[in-house]
């Protein structure tokens, strides 16, 4: 296991028992009750060769008063594997800081990940906020789970392939957790998706592109989204949004990897940033649409939306 508190002049890596706290704000805008707890998406980790996922996310948040806390699971596997292991990662957060709940924020498959938390131990956990979450499926995960299906060719490659790619990102990172690239792909088709709702449903709206329930259990949820798979042409990265977002149909707005109306969860900040999916964690390094809001400031504002709402 794994956690990065991030210090006002750095990001120092600490494994238990030993966490750095955070300084006294001078503004705290940002400052929430609670501590944030980031949730990273597929092929996700916290620092790879030098490249943080949540590139500046969280030195920002905790320059006016946030506890921010990185964590690290398998990159490639189903929601509750994932989940189990976030729950203890947060169990120690919770006891190194004296904390009674945390904020879980996660990107991408992070989404379902941190509403699995949510669900199966509501006692540790104050609000759930998705950003670009999988939290109906989407047609990319479909499409290549109906293209293993239907080639075992196919289905090899992804088995062994996309499983040294997820080993080789967890080895890189530090993780050693176990990946499965087949399970991570099948838990963000549309039936699966479904199941995981049924079962988890707080948060999840009732229509297929509205609204859930703000506040469930005392537990606050909360959602935004890019619309916008190409942002800038200096972003390589852009590619592969470009690519994937091919794979949606009838004009469905999506940020490259997921449609709007699925990263739906609680309260809709938003859903049509200029943003595509790596952009709404502030990749690559940054770069972004020129005439969109800072990733940085949006969540700045979101922090402070916690912050005002008791979170």
């Amino acid at each position: 296991m794994k956690l990065k508190c991030l210090a006002l002049a750095a990001a120092i890596a600490v494994s238990a028992p030993t966490f750095a706290m955070s300084s006294t704000p001078e503004t705290g805008y940002t400052e929430t009750k609670y501590p944030i707890v980031l949730a990273h998406g597929l092929f996700g980790f916290d620092s790879l060769l030098g490249v943080d996922y949540w590139y500046k996310i969280p030195e920002t948040l905790q320059k006016d008063g946030a506890s921010v806390y990185l964590t690290q699971v398998s990159n490639s596997n189903s929601p509750e594997i994932r989940g189990e292991q976030f729950i203890s990662q947060i169990e120690e957060i919770l006891a190194i800081t004296g904390a009674e709940k945390v904020n879980l924020i996660g990107h991408s498959h992070g989404g379902p990940t941190t509403r699995y938390v949510a669900s199966v131990r509501p006692d540790l956990v104050a609000s759930v906020t998705s950003v670009g979450g999988v939290n109906k499926g989407t047609p990319v995960a479909q499409t290549l789970q109906d293209w293993s299906e239907g080639s075992t060719e196919f289905a090899w490659l992804l088995d062994n392939l996309g499983n040294a790619l997820s080993t080789t990102i967890d080895f890189l990172s530090g993780g050693g957790y176990e990946q499965d690239l087949l399970a991570s792909i099948g838990s963000m088709t549309f039936a699966e998706a479904e199941r995981f709702n049924n079962e988890h449903p707080a948060g999840i709206p009732a229509t297929a592109c509205g609204e859930g329930d703000y506040e469930v259990n005392g537990i606050g949820f909360y959602s935004w989204t890019g619309a916008k798979p190409v942002t800038n042409v200096l972003d390589i990265s852009d590619l592969i949004t470009a690519g994937a977002s091919l794979l949606f149909t009838d004009g469905e707005a999506n940020d490259g990897l997921v449609g709007t109306c699925s990263t739906h969860l609680g309260m809709v900040v938003r859903d049509d940033f200029k943003m595509n999916h790596l952009d709404e964690v502030n990749q690559l390094l940054g770069i972004h649409h020129l005439t969109e809001t800072d990733p940085l400031t949006i969540f700045r504002t979101h922090a402070n939306r916690l912050k005002l709402a008791g979170f």
